[in-house]
């Protein structure tokens, strides 16, 4: 290969030999936080977790006409310890939100959370006693998707969106003190009930 390529003219040689210059920056490296955050995107595994009649839109994305095994997602977790995403899907009551707490506790670092329909984003129609004002007193949520109910294809566009949050995702302790920090605010956060809106 040297032979062939101390042989050519002065033009060709320049060719040959200034390829990786002409090459877009990072072609053949990558950090490996950008590695890890596509690998763990296109492997991710939702925990079976439906509430209410959100459930039913969640489990049409994964009919054929949806097909939610294009993102690597088919497999829906029967134990949280082997998913590292949680879709609420549906109203969560005051009597559902410890178990809700608890899947979330049982499944394995790093995890991410949607909160799909309005009634698990801030209690929907329900705002009464019974019905949590919002998942996000429970536990921290990545992405919310508003709708009642939302459609499949909305869910695969939040999706999407997780998938651009986890891709962009760091590493190790800086991960860890991002949860940290997101459920800290998101549990000193004033309950819906206590907020005042315009009719106050």
């Amino acid at each position: 290969m040297c032979g062939v390529v101390a042989g050519l003219s002065g033009t060709e040689g320049d060719a040959a030999m200034g390829i990786e210059e002409k090459l877009p920056a990072g072609f053949l490296l990558t950090t490996v936080e950008q590695l890890a955050g596509y690998m763990r995107k296109s492997s991710v595994w939702p925990a079976t977790f439906g509430l209410a009649c959100c459930a039913i839109e969640m489990m049409a994305v994964g009919t054929p006409d949806y097909d939610i095994a294009r993102f690597g997602m088919e497999r829906f977790s029967a134990t949280p310890r082997q998913a590292d995403l949680m879709i609420v899907a549906g109203r969560v009551s005051q009597k559902m939100a410890p178990v809700v707490r608890q899947v979330y506790d049982q499944m394995p670092e790093p995890k991410w959370v949607i909160s799909m329909g309005v009634c698990a984003s801030s209690g929907g129609m329900f705002n009464n006693y019974a019905i949590v004002q919002g998942v996000d007193h429970i536990i921290p949520v990545d992405v919310y998707l508003p709708g009642c109910p939302p459609r499949p294809e909305m869910l695969l566009n939040a999706i999407i969106t997780l998938h651009e949050q986890i891709q962009n995702t760091p590493l190790g302790v800086n991960r860890v003190a991002a949860a940290h920090a997101a459920e800290a605010a998101a549990l000193a956060a004033t309950p819906t009930h206590d907020m005042k809106g315009l009719l106050a």
